[in-house]
């Protein structure tokens, strides 16, 4: 096994590891998602903010991951992109 899959799996043990992965894990997925929808939907993130009456720059912030959008701002970014927002819970 290799050094890090090694680390990986000595900090799985960890409940605190786990729950910090499992939060970062869904954070990475809605980052995935908008940057998939605008992609799909051929747009740059300038075209995007134009559409939603914002700025490239707060765009490129949101599909880093340096702020957390909220219901409304996830609901206007799939209009814009021509996609549907869904949300779920799932059992661990």
């Amino acid at each position: 096994m290799t050094k890090l899959a090694d680390l990986k799996k000595r900090l799985a043990a960890s409940p605190e590891f786990e729950a910090e992965y499992r939060q970062a894990d869904a954070e990475f997925a809605v980052i995935e998602a908008l940057i998939l929808a605008r992609t799909n939907a051929k747009l740059s993130q300038a075209e995007l903010a134009e559409r939603l009456g914002t700025t490239q720059s707060a765009i490129a912030r949101l599909e880093s991951g340096s702020i957390s959008p909220s219901l409304s701002t996830l609901r206007r970014y799939a209009d814009a992109t021509g996609t549907r927002l869904s949300v779920s819970l799932v059992s661990r």
